[in-house]
C-alpha cells in the first residue's frame, strides 16, 4: 500500500486524459488533446445539500438583523458597555443571545462565547483603556475538526467623526450588513455536520484600528489553529453606486498577490519562480468563484487583485500578518454618503449609514455566496500541504510531489496548470491517490498547482509549489 501511495504518474497528453478517471472529472470539462494534459477545468457546480442549504437563507431575517442593529442607536467601540438599550453592549448582548438561539439547534456541535480583552490606550482611536469583546460561534467538525474556517462582519459603527462615541451612527450598511451574513450562515449551518470547523464572527474594533479581528487571529495563532480560510465581509448591503447605478448581481472578493507575512526567504523564492499572482489568499478567492458563482447564487464574484481598496483595510487583514489565507468581501459599489456620516438632511440629500439605504435581497446573495464558499471549503479535502517541484535535474517535464492529507474522506489529488498570462487555472489531470506525477510540460512555461478530491466528489483549493532541490 505505501508504494502505491507513493507511486509517480507520468501524464502524458493521451495519459492524462485515462488517469482523470481516478479521480473524475468536473462536469461540463472537454478534451484538450494537442492544446496539453489533461482537460478543460469547470466551476463546481452545487450539489442537492448545498442547493437546499442556500434555499434556506432567508432575506426576512437577515433585515431583521440589520435593523435590530441599528437601532442600538451606536455601536461605537468607545461607547456604552452596560446600557441595555443604546450602544456596543446592547448590541453585543443580543448578538450573544441570537447565536445561542442557532447553537440550541445544533445538538451541541455548536458553541457560542464571549471573547473579551482590555485593549490599552492605542492612539489615536483609543485614547483610554477599553474592553473589546468578540461574539464567536463554532460548529465543530465531524471528522477534521482541526481544519477551521472563519467568517464575520464587525459589529461596531461609527459616524463622521471617529471618537464621537455618542451620537447616533446606525451602521446599517458598515456592517450590520457582514454581522447579519455571518449570524445567517450560522442559524442555516447549525443543523448540519460539516467535516471542517467553521467560525462565525462578530467582531468589535474594527472602526478603530482592527482591534477584534487581531485579538482573534493572534489566538488562532498562539493556540497553534490550522485555520486554512477567513473570509470578512464588510459592506456588503447596498448594490447601489452613489451615482444611483446599481449592480445587484455582483460581489467584490478582495485577496492579495505578496502575502502581507512574506518573510525574506519567501520573497526570494517568490521572485525566482514568479508566484505573484499565487499566494494562497489568491487560491482562495479563485475557489470561492468556483462554487459561489452559479444560478443558485444568482451571483457574480468579481476577484481583486488587492489586499483591499486602495489605501483601507479590514478585519482579514490581521489574518493575513499572522500567516492565514483571507480575504475581504464588499459590495460592487461603495455609496459614502451612506458611510461613516452623521445622520442628517443636507441641501435635501439623507447621509447617514440607515437601513432604508440597504438592498436586502442583495445582502440574502451575499449571504448565498459566502454559504456555498464556507460549506464548499469545509466538507472538500483540505488544501494540500508540502506540495513542490523537484529541481535537482533541469528537464522539460515537471515532477510535482507533496504530502498526503489525513482526511479520512480523501479520494486522491488533481494536478491543475495554466499559462502565466491566465487569471484562473484552466487545465485539471486527476492522478490519483498518490503523492507524485511528473507532467509533460516544462515548469517554465506554465504555472501548476496540487488539489484534494474528496469521496463527495468535492474538490479543496489549490496549493501552489515551491522548489524542490
Amino acid at each position: 500500500m505505501a508504494a502505491e501511495k507513493s507511486r509517480r504518474v507520468f501524464l502524458s497528453t493521451s495519459a492524462a486524459l485515462s488517469a482523470v478517471a481516478l479521480t473524475g472529472v468536473p462536469a461540463g470539462a472537454e478534451e484538450l488533446g494537442d492544446r496539453g494534459p489533461g482537460v478543460s477545468l469547470s466551476p463546481q457546480r452545487p450539489d442537492a445539500e448545498l442547493r437546499a442549504i442556500l434555499r434556506e437563507i432567508d432575506e426576512n431575517r437577515i433585515e431583521a438583523t440589520v435593523r435590530r442593529l441599528a437601532a442600538f442607536g451606536t455601536r461605537h467601540t468607545l461607547s456604552s458597555q452596560t446600557d441595555p438599550v443604546r450602544g456596543i453592549g446592547a448590541a453585543r448582548d443580543w448578538i450573544f443571545a441570537e447565536l445561542r438561539k442557532s447553537a440550541e439547534r445544533s445538538g451541541g456541535r455548536m458553541t457560542v462565547e464571549l471573547q473579551s480583552y482590555v485593549q490599552p490606550p492605542a492612539p489615536p482611536r483609543i485614547p483610554v483603556a477599553t474592553t473589546i469583546t468578540n461574539v464567536v460561534a463554532t460548529l465543530r467538525g465531524s471528522t477534521t475538526p482541526e481544519r477551521v474556517y472563519v467568517v464575520s462582519g464587525h459589529y461596531d459603527s461609527r459616524c463622521s467623526d471617529p471618537l464621537d462615541a455618542t451620537k447616533d451612527a446606525p451602521g446599517a450598511d458598515d456592517d450590520a450588513s457582514g454581522v447579519a451574513v455571518a449570524m445567517e450562515l450560522a442559524r442555516v449551518l447549525a443543523t448540519r455536520r460539516p467535516a471542517a470547523t467553521i467560525v462565525f464572527a462578530a467582531v468589535a474594533g474594527e472602526e478603530q484600528g482592527l482591534f477584534g479581528a487581531r485579538h482573534m487571529a493572534t489566538r488562532f495563532k498562539t493556540a497553534g489553529t490550522n485555520v486554512q480560510a477567513m473570509f470578512t465581509n464588510d459592506i456588503v448591503g447596498s448594490s447601489r453606486a452613489d451615482d444611483g447605478t446599481r449592480d445587484p448581481r455582483t460581489i467584490r472578493l478582495f485577496a492579495e498577490g505578496v502575502p502581507t507575512s512574506e518573510t525574506p526567504a519567501q520573497a526570494e523564492i517568490r521572485r525566482a519562480v514568479g508566484g505573484e499572482n499565487d499566494s494562497p489568499s489568491r487560491q482562495l478567492a479563485r475557489f470561492a468563484r468556483s462554487v459561489a458563482e452559479n444560478d443558485a447564487t444568482g451571483m457574480s464574484v468579481r476577484v481583486i487583485y488587492r489586499r483591499d481598496r486602495y489605501l483601507r483595510g479590514g478585519d482579514h487583514i490581521p489574518f493575513l500578518e499572522q500567516g492565514y489565507p483571507a480575504a475581504r468581501f464588499t459590495e460592487p459599489h461603495e455609496d459614502y454618503a451612506h458611510q461613516h456620516q452623521d445622520v442628517r438632511v443636507e441641501n435635501g440629500k439623507q447621509f447617514g449609514d440607515l437601513p432604508e439605504f440597504c438592498d436586502f435581497p442583495f445582502i440574502a446573495r451575499v449571504a448565498r455566496v459566502n454559504a456555498a464558499t464556507m460549506w464548499s471549503l469545509a466538507t472538500a479535502p483540505g488544501t494540500p500541504e508540502d506540495v513542490r517541484i523537484r529541481t535537482d535535474q533541469l528537464t522539460n517535464d515537471t515532477d510535482l510531489v507533496w504530502r498526503r492529507g489525513s482526511d479520512p474522506d480523501l479520494a486522491g489529488y488533481e494536478v491543475v496548470w495554466r499559462e502565466t498570462t491566465a487569471a484562473d487555472w484552466t487545465h485539471v489531470i486527476g492522478v490519483g491517490d498518490t503523492t507524485e506525477a511528473k507532467v509533460d510540460l516544462s515548469k517554465d512555461n506554465v504555472f501548476f498547482g496540487v488539489r484534494a478530491v474528496g469521496k463527495n466528489g468535492r474538490r479543496g483549493p489549490v496549493a501552489f509549489p515551491t522548489p524542490l532541490s
